[in-house]
């Protein structure tokens, strides 16, 4: 035989079961300790996804029970929908099977090989096969089968399949899924263990109830942990987007072009893809010499690819806002701050939620959380917390432009040990980040660790040290309240003595030492006081405000409160007015020597724990001990930002419908005179007009 014939002859296609069966370590299944993770993710994420999806409020089981050996026994239950008997196999026995592989919105996962991998790699290290019990709202009983995979073919084989009564139920729905499945792995404590990785879980998906359970051989508990539901708020639903020129790839776009059911190409542009105009497509013809008129289909290969080409070489309107909020579901701060709550113990927490942009054409949304104090250890490196889309990311975290991002911040103005500016900083902390995109780019496969881009980077940085600003404040806030409490303290306990003593012995009365103890402190000084009135289920801020000096003073005093989708302040008897998105301010214009005054205002719309920390600014002369003087020019940024805001939303809602002449006047004056307390008539209370910066004499 001829050794070209020969050769050709050993040719063999080979599915691509048979691939992952060789390779399971582009799965995460290449030790035995990331091999147990790696099931509890899939399985896990899977639950959380279908959940959401259905709109139910996870609850998760996951118990781990060590056998002979270096075997493990899994098992995760949820209340989610169940799977149709019907879908079963295809669910658990093929790879590539998903339905978000091409949808460009916001997804824990893609590619349709989770589960089956789990299964996979259980049958491949032990040779047994996955059971799995599933119950739908419309099923009587529960439908029981084990399923294991053929990869040569790459489907299912199942057996023992029956419908019977489900008894062992753990959740009190009526629907529901459970997976048991054996696998050689390693169960090990730590930092990188199934503990922390649903802790992390637990962080991201507050409206989710976790519970684990790890037994040993001889049947004791050795680790559990239970993370409770702290929000009954169900994350935000996301929608599908046109793909981006930018981010369109060349075998995508040649895909497009097959596709497509238009005649014209300048159409092709315009209704396939975000951000291209009439002008936009017009250009990008141009550029590859590509008439108007020519029809998408019929596009020859070389053609597709100047196409392809000229897609950088232009320039595009913004994304809009409302696209790219749409295809995106943040956390969003409080929920942070809850997911915090529920796992770390600690005295300072501080969230922010970026606006979305776009990276070359692919939306993403940067969020952060800074917690301080409590039980954190002071003695060591900060807990760094990294989350893409919702899911942990627990190795690699040297490479990940995460924590690339936080190591190049200089922490040590803002309170943090951080030597020579250099790696992790140091001190009792942990940073959490989040980043939601369309489209993650990681370093690898395996998708542990962020890829690097310089737009991610940067919006990470700004959301680090807006948080690490807050701890700022807070630090400095606390350092002076400690120092004028324990002065005032000293003052108290000592002038009493001495006006006593020499008055008995000059026989004398004991003089008023209330106007001498104000001369001594000589300082304006704040207090604030969080709480929870359970009668009218409203969170309660009281700001006190004591004048120890010898002279009147005129402040305006601007609390930040946390505004957002149904909270509003609802209890405010001194008025006030808007100076911003969740800044309220009051005047004060008189605070006479050796007095107080306090504000009190309620906000509902919030959970009981959700509003913790409080951030008192003001604006007038002479500082206040545990209040922050205002940026103006920040502030101002803040409204214009917001004015700008309004006005996009303002001119997208006029695409869609315009209104005649004298209605949008109607509209422009209501929007523009809206009635204030206090008299207002402007959407932002003007507290600058007096001059405020002198004392009243």
């Amino acid at each position: 035989m001829d050794p070209a014939e020969r050769l050709s002859s050993k040719q063999k296609q080979i599915s691509i079961s048979e691939f992952f069966e060789k390779n399971k370590h582009f799965l995460g299944f290449d030790t035995l300790q990331r091999s147990i993770i790696t099931a509890v993710k899939e399985a896990v994420d899977n639950s959380l996804d279908a959940c959401e999806e259905a709109g139910i409020l996870p609850e998760i089981f996951v118990t781990i029970e060590r056998l002979k050996g270096d075997r493990l026994r899994l098992t995760t239950e949820d209340n989610g929908p169940g799977i149709s008997s019907n879908d079963i196999e295809n669910v658990f026995g093929k790879f590539l099977l998903g339905s978000r592989f091409h949808s460009i919105r916001q997804t824990r996962g893609q590619q349709g090989i989770g589960i089956t991998g789990v299964v996979m790699y259980s049958q491949l290290t032990t040779g047994s096969k996955t059971h799995v019990v599933s119950i739908t709202k419309e099923d009587s009983f529960a439908y029981f089968a084990d399923l294991g995979i053929d990869t040569r073919k790459n489907k299912a084989t199942k057996s023992g399949h029956k419908r019977d009564v489900w008894e062992d139920k753990r959740t009190s729905d009526p629907h529901g899924l459970k997976i048991v499945t054996e696998m050689r792995a390693k169960y090990q404590k730590g930092r990188q263990s199934v503990f922390q990785y649903l802790r992390m879980s637990s962080i991201v998906n507050p409206h989710a109830s976790i519970t684990l359970e790890v037994i040993d051989r001889d049947g004791k508990t050795i680790e559990n942990g239970s993370w409770k539901q702290t929000s009954d708020k169900m994350p935000k639903s996301v929608e599908e987007i046109k793909p981006h020129p930018l981010s369109t790839t060349l075998a995508s776009l040649q895909r497009m072009l097959q596709d497509s059911s238009e005649r014209k190409m300048d159409r092709f542009l315009r209704n396939r893809f975000a951000s291209v105009s009439h002008r936009s497509a017009k250009e990008i013809l141009s550029k590859c010499e590509l008439g108007m008129d020519r029809v998408p289909k019929r596009l020859k290969a070389e053609e597709a690819v100047a196409l392809h080409s000229s897609f950088s070489e232009v320039r595009y309107p913004n994304q809009r806002k409302e696209d790219l909020e749409k295809c995106l579901s943040p956390i969003e701060d409080l929920l942070i701050q809850r997911g915090l709550s529920k796992a770390i113990d600690s005295s300072f927490a501080s969230t922010t939620t970026r606006k979305p942009l776009d990276s070359a054409g692919t939306p993403f949304q940067v969020e952060a959380g800074l917690v301080f104090g409590g039980d954190l250890q002071a003695d060591g490196p900060i807990e760094i917390l990294r989350f893409a889309n919702r899911v942990p990311l627990m190795y690699q975290q040297g490479g990940c432009l995460i924590t690339k991002a936080i190591e190049s911040v200089d922490w040590k103005p803002y309170g943090l040990e951080h030597p020579a500016k250099r790696g992790i900083p140091k001190g009792p902390a942990a940073v959490l980040i989040h980043i939601a995109s369309t489209n993650v780019q990681f370093t690898s496969e395996a998708k542990e660790a962020v890829a690097d881009n310089e737009e991610v980077f940067n919006e990470i940085r700004r959301a680090l040290r807006e948080v690490g600003n807050n701890l700022k404040r807070h630090l400095k806030k606390s350092s002076q309240r400690k120092k004028a409490r324990e002065k005032f303290e000293l003052i108290n306990i000592i002038l009493p003595e001495i006006s006593k003593k020499s008055s008995e012995l000059l026989s004398r009365d004991e003089p008023d030492l209330a106007p001498i103890i104000t001369k001594i402190m000589n300082s304006v000084f704040c207090e604030e006081e969080l709480g929870w009135d359970k009668e009218r289920g409203l969170a309660t801020c009281s700001i006190t405000i004591f004048n120890y000096t010898a002279r009147a003073r005129a402040y305006t005093i601007i609390a930040k409160w946390p505004e957002g989708e149904g909270a509003t302040i609802s209890d405010n008897p001194l008025g006030g007015a808007k100076q911003a998105h969740g800044l309220w301010a009051w005047r004060l214009d008189t605070l006479n020597p050796g007095t107080a005054t306090t504000i009190h205002f309620g906000v509902s719309g919030l959970r009981k724990g959700d509003w913790n920390v409080a951030e008192v600014f003001y604006r007038g002369n002479g500082e206040v001990i545990g209040a922050t003087k205002i940026d103006e020019k920040l502030l101002e940024e803040m409204r214009k930002s917001e004015a700008l805001e309004a006005a996009e939303k303002e001119v997208e809602r006029a695409n869609y419908s315009t209104p005649q002449p004298n209605e949008r006047m109607e509209q422009e004056e209501g929007s523009n005179h809206q009635s204030m307390d206090g008299g207002q008539t402007s959407i932002y209370a003007d507290f600058t007009i007096k001059n405020e910066s002198e004392e009243i004499e």
